[in-house]
């Protein structure tokens, strides 16, 4: 059961490639205030006027009204993101804290919605070939159990260091590794012959950093990597469709299946989990943080020196 057609030497030193340049802008942008200011904003307004009409149009693999709130949606979160980070007033503002996850849960429904979308799609479909089935179902399901199963919405802090990073100690590993299995499977299922770099690649370079380089900063470097990648697709979409380096889905309909099944599997089982600790332990996962009791929990916040607040 391939993924992937066999990949060459050439496409597996590419990916090699990509995964250290997403790492390491998403280094340059969090220890920078101007340096994101110039990726996020600068670069993306000469993209949107000079050079995405031309190479993200009508036709192209590029060219869906997804790709293009994908790259808007993942700017306005580094954006929002940086504005909490830096104003002392944001940082602290309950409502303002409210905006990361909601921009994450936005995302998340965008390709929810896709998915069941092409549950009705058998070819090609924008330049990709899509084959619909259950398995769009079964992610799609899986993806609204990773939005409702986001918790400590008030629990986000600034780190006390130069980079002053946006924590948020309660999004630990489990539902981590649950949303890219869950990421992974929409980017299979629905631009499955981009899921080499678009799916694992991407979701490698924001995993990574948040496992070793930075803990308890996920959703920082989620953003920054998925906006900087989905702005280059944008530009060269024929990276990802025909030059040599471009990888192609197996198209199997065994393996549609069961990366959807692992994600629905894991997203449940990260479901049971939250709401069994909110109902034992008789907490509200819109004002406390659901986590605390846990070592992982403990480790970010011990590495930022930073405390919990429950509001």
């Amino acid at each position: 059961m391939p993924l992937f057609e066999p990949l060459s030497f050439a496409q597996i030193t590419m990916g090699v490639i990509v995964l250290a340049g997403l790492i390491l802008a998403n280094e340059f942008a969090r220890r920078s205030k101007y340096f994101a200011i110039f990726l996020f904003i600068v670069i993306p307004i000469f993209l949107t006027f000079a050079v995405w009409p031309k190479t993200a149009g009508p036709g192209s693999s590029v060219g869906t009204w997804f790709h293009w709130a994908k790259v808007y949606s993942a700017l306005a979160g580094c954006i929002g993101f940086m504005l909490i980070r830096y104003n002392k007033k944001l940082r602290t503002n309950k409502y303002a804290l409210m905006f990361p996850p909601f921009i994450l849960a936005l995302n998340i429904m965008e390709a929810v919605i896709r998915d069941f979308q092409c549950y009705s799609f058998n070819g090609l479909v924008d330049g990709v070939t899509i084959i619909g089935g259950p398995w769009n179902i079964m992610n799609g399901i899986a993806g609204i159990l990773n939005i409702i199963t986001i918790s400590g919405w008030f629990g986000i802090i600034i780190s006390k260091d130069k980079s002053e990073d946006m924590i948020w100690p309660d999004q630990l590993w489990f539902w981590i590794i649950a949303y890219d299995l869950w990421n992974f499977a929409y980017v299979y299922n629905c631009i499955s012959d981009h899921s080499y770099y678009s799916g694992l690649i991407l979701l490698l370079s924001c995993t990574i950093p948040a496992f070793f380089i930075k803990k308890g900063a996920w959703l920082q470097h989620r953003a920054q990597t998925l906006a900087t990648w989905a702005m280059i697709a944008l530009c060269i979409p024929n990276f990802l469709d025909s030059s040599k380096f471009a990888v192609k889905s197996s198209h199997s309909t065994t393996a549609l299946f069961v990366v959807s099944f692992l994600s629905l599997a894991s997203n449940l089982a990260v479901f049971v989990y939250h709401y069994y600790k909110i109902f034992k332990y008789k907490k509200n996962p819109f004002k406390e943080e659901i986590h605390t009791d846990l070592n992982s929990y403990k480790v970010v916040l011990n590495d930022n020196k930073l405390q919990s607040h429950n509001i």
